[in-house]
């Protein structure tokens, strides 16, 4: 099992930046890969960022890059996501998430994460 708990989220004026932190327990965090999603009132579940197990390789999705930055401190167990130039439509609840396969692929898919954490809320103000 791993516990997953977000902090960091607030509101803030378009422009603005915030960081969201994640803190992970329960297993080792240094073996699998993290993820950042977010789901906007009314849309589906989206992709934001993921970290490979070593920081060696990162995505982003293409609203984002540029702006947003993902980064973790494994011998702190928490992944970050820095959020620079802010939008309203970057409102939403952020989600973050491990995929527990040992050293495995890297992956946009939701469906690949197999724990999740209860999310933050972050508002951008126009």
């Amino acid at each position: 099992q791993v516990q997953l708990v977000e902090s960091g989220g607030g509101l803030v004026q378009a422009g603005g930046s915030l960081r969201l932190s994640c803190a992970a327990s329960g297993r080792t965090f240094s073996d699998y890969a993290m993820g950042w999603f977010r789901q906007a009132v009314g849309k589906e579940r989206e992709f934001v960022a993921a970290i490979s197990w070593n920081s060696g390789r990162t995505y982003y999705a293409d609203s984002v890059k540029d702006r947003f930055t993902i980064s973790r401190d494994n011998a702190k167990n928490t992944v970050y996501l820095q959020m620079n130039s802010l939008k309203s439509e970057d409102t939403a609840v952020y989600y973050c998430a491990a995929d527990v396969t040992p050293r495995g692929l890297l992956s946009r898919r939701s469906l690949t994460y197999d724990y999740w954490g209860q999310g933050t809320q972050v508002t951008v103000s126009s």
